[in-house]
């Protein structure tokens, strides 16, 4: 009973192997393409200053209240001080962030769209 058995296992097991490899050498052939390293530098050009930007911009808040707690106190609007209005200005950049990551992720999709067409005309149109 286990001599059968021990047939199908490593003909599933084989199947899928070659399931793997088909697909990771398609994936393989993809990332090799100049449209996709494109692609990707876009993305990195986009992301990497954009997350910089961020990090900096959030840390700035405590910082500057624990580094110079005379400055960020200081009153801006009535009782409103410049770490308060900092902090609400924080809500603002993270949308202007993410308002902007969504009209350039268009540029991304398509460019992805692209990539996935030459590829499925490159395999036969699967």
């Amino acid at each position: 009973m286990s001599a059968v058995a021990a047939p199908a296992r490593a003909t599933r097991s084989t199947t899928i192997d070659v399931r793997f490899q088909a697909h990771h050498s398609v994936w393989d052939g993809i990332a090799a393409t100049p449209q996709f390293r494109r692609l990707t530098n876009a993305k990195r050009a986009f992301i990497i200053p954009v997350f910089l930007f961020f990090a900096a911009y959030t840390l700035a808040l405590p910082v500057l209240d624990g580094y110079a707690p005379h400055f960020m106190s200081a009153k801006v609007f009535g009782t409103m001080s410049r770490a308060y209005v900092f902090a609400l200005s924080q809500i603002l950049v993270t949308w202007v962030i993410a308002w902007r990551y969504i009209k350039v992720a268009e540029k991304f999709d398509r460019l992805a769209k692209d990539i996935v067409v030459q590829a499925e005309d490159a395999q036969g149109g699967k």
